[in-house]
């Protein structure tokens, strides 16, 4: 694997770990429960929505796989944390071997996702490299959501 390629996707690697290390130190009801807080989500949902879309990123739009993603059904999900777990060691053997067969030669070819792929906004032009960074820019924004959502969830009430 491309040197430039391996860094990230360790990065991407190494925020799947911070968030379920995050999800591991909740109980089974703080892990399916949101804050009391407007438009909040669950660890579970939160987790699963990363998962998802580094799914969606990196095998479907960098590597072209023929995915579908279902996005509304991620923010629905609810579970345990052996599901999660479960999730994540798939995902990354699945990223792996794709990764492992992307050529390099490809970063700089321009792609346009597909919008089932892409998430919200409207998909546009963009590198091979740069689709790649996504899901890593991604997975740390969601890394310190699910830390606060996380702190919420463990603040004494009272």
């Amino acid at each position: 694997m491309d040197e430039r390629i391996d860094a990230i996707w360790r990065g991407i690697a190494a925020k799947i770990d911070d968030l379920l290390a995050l999800a591991r130190g909740l109980t089974q009801e703080q892990l399916n429960a949101a804050p009391d807080v407007t438009g909040a989500n669950t660890p579970f949902v939160i987790v699963t929505h990363v998962l998802g879309n580094i799914r969606a990123w990196v095998p479907g739009i960098v590597c072209e796989q023929p995915l579908e993603r279902d996005r509304p059904a991620e923010f629905r999900s609810h579970g345990t944390m052996d599901d999660l777990e479960a999730a994540a060691k798939i995902l990354v053997a699945d990223c792996d071997v794709a990764l492992g067969g992307l050529d390099h030669a490809t970063l700089s070819d321009r792609i346009i996702p597909r919008q089932i792929l892409f998430g919200e906004g409207e998909t546009h032009q963009m590198t091979r490299f740069e689709a790649l960074l996504h899901p890593l820019e991604h997975a740390a924004l969601h890394a310190g959501q699910l830390q606060l959502t996380v702190d919420l969830l463990q603040a004494p009430r009272g």
